[in-house]
């Protein structure tokens, strides 16, 4: 059936009624005399195809700066605030944490039980929920399940140890992730997950797919920055095969654990306690309420995936450099040895305090690669930039660049040189303490920062006791990263030539 002329020229109408209404959006920077960078129709500066990355696009936002505190970008027709300045990032995160203490992402605990965790809540429920998780992260519970680390570590060069039998060159990303899967199952569920050794269990596969890299998953990152249109939607940011394997899960252990009277001093016990107990605020004196089975399983859903993803690529990263920078290889495995000699060969949470090179290497990786490549807040009310006239409207998103700050050579000098003599304390001392974000800062930094540094050092210590890392023809350099994954990622696998010391 063919339109009429009447029909064709309504559609056009509207189109163009469409258009010029984003045009004027599209002016929004533009009016406030703010630097920006070009939006197109009809998602602004972000590509509708998928086919580029959060990293590129802040990477262009941030080097359209002209001096000040900040740059305008356009998330579709809504405006987002891209931080260029140090001091500004300090206000955001810091001083006036107040004004910004939400990051405006998708939660829905109805329709989508575990986006309802730590990462993503705002206001008094993510206040009251992270005081009650904090006794988690203390040194005394992190020393608690150090032996555990260990012991997977130790599994973890049994099983490399065989794989080598059958080769030297080999790819790292995914037995990495397996380490790191097996030591959060651990933690967090009491649960032998047994990647290791079974590539396929439950665990790693649904591991796998919270960060599948499909055009899909990209659309849902897109989608979840529209909060009030992805809740009207009843949008799932994870799937609903997701949520049950974690909400049975999580169930399962629950009653295991209650029927039999165990205690494991771990994350999955404070939970328990909070499900159970009313817990009290002891600032407001007032009274918390129970969490939920949907909310405990939010939290550990959390811990599992930021856990085994961040840690494994920190460790991915920091053995290519090392393995690209033989000597600072050498002179960390000398480290790690003379502590073992001091110690009677004995790796404690105490003994590993010592290795102060392995903190400088892990610092360094995280300056070159931070697993979360931009910080996001939202601002709560609107908000006059210090030292200026600008004022950011309430609502607006605030983007952190933090893999731009941390490649600014204003900052770090040959910004692409690992070195990690630039994290000595008196270098350290003399940056702008928001030159390093590899934890985020202020009030919502990352909680588990301390649990995600073990895990790294022991598995690294492990790792380098035993095993020289070495590039292969495989081996790619410079880097390149993926486009569509969440976490930054290599764009391929990436290999390695592994030789047992």
């Amino acid at each position: 059936m063919e339109l009429s002329s009447s029909a064709i020229w309504l559609i056009v109408t509207l189109l163009a009624v469409v258009y010029l209404y984003f045009q004027r959006k599209f002016s929004y920077w533009k009016d406030r005399g703010i630097p920006y960078l070009e939006p197109t129709f009809p998602m602004g500066n972000f590509s509708w195809k998928g086919d580029g990355s959060f990293k590129e696009l802040f990477h262009k936002l941030y080097n359209a700066r002209r001096g000040t505190p900040f740059v305008g970008g356009y998330f579709s027709i809504n405006p987002m605030v891209v931080a260029t300045d140090l001091d500004f990032v300090k206000d955001v995160l810091v001083k006036d944490f107040n004004n910004f203490h939400g990051r405006g992402i998708y939660t829905n605990e109805k329709d989508d039980p575990i986006s309802a965790h730590l990462f993503s809540l705002d206001g008094p429920k993510w206040r009251s929920l992270r005081m009650k998780l904090s006794p988690t992260f203390t040194s005394g519970k992190m020393k608690f399940m150090f032996p555990t680390i260990v012991e997977v570590s130790e599994r973890f060069n049994e099983i490399l140890g065989e794989i080598l039998d059958k080769g030297t060159d080999f790819e790292l990303k995914e037995l990495l992730a397996r380490f790191t899967t097996d030591v959060i199952g651990t933690c967090a569920f009491g649960i032998e997950c047994n990647s290791l050794k079974d590539p396929n269990t439950e665990f790693r596969k649904y591991g796998r797919m919270v960060f599948i890299t499909s055009r899909l998953r990209f659309i849902r990152r897109i989608f979840v920055r529209f909060p009030k249109l992805a809740a009207k939607l009843h949008f799932v940011t994870f799937g609903k095969e997701v949520n049950d394997f974690f909400l049975g899960i999580v169930r399962q252990t629950i009653e295991h654990r209650e029927k039999n009277n165990i205690r494991r001093n771990d994350f999955m016990d404070l939970l328990i306690d909070l499900k159970n107990n009313v817990t009290m605020d002891e600032e407001k004196k007032i009274k918390l309420d129970k969490l939920t089975l949907e909310e405990v399983t939010a939290q550990a859903f959390v811990f599992f995936i930021a856990g085994f993803e961040t840690s494994s690529t920190t460790m991915l990263f920091a053995l290519y450099e090392l393995a690209v920078n033989p000597d600072i290889q050498e002179k960390l495995r000398a480290e790690i040895n003379a502590v073992y000699a001091k110690h009677e060969g004995r790796l404690t949470y105490e003994t590993m305090k010592e290795m102060v090179y392995l903190d400088q290497v892990i610092n360094e990786t995280l300056r070159k690669y931070p697993p979360v490549v931009a910080l996001q807040r939202k601002a709560e009310n609107n908000y006059k930039v210090a030292k200026t006239k600008v004022i950011i409207e309430k609502g607006t998103p605030v983007i952190i660049p933090a893999f731009e700050i941390q490649r600014d050579e204003r900052y770090y000098p040959n910004p692409e040189k690992f070195d990690p003599d630039r994290f000595l304390p008196e270098a350290w001392k003399a940056r702008h303490p928001m030159a390093f974000l590899g934890f985020g800062d202020g009030p919502r930094n990352c909680i588990g920062m301390r649990f995600g540094r073990m895990q790294t050092k022991v598995g690294l210590v492990m790792l380098l006791k035993n095993y020289r890392f070495e590039i292969s023809d495989k081996t790619p350099i410079p880097m390149e990263f993926s486009t569509k994954a969440a976490v930054l990622s290599p764009a391929e696998d990436l290999h390695l030539k592994i030789v047992k010391i």
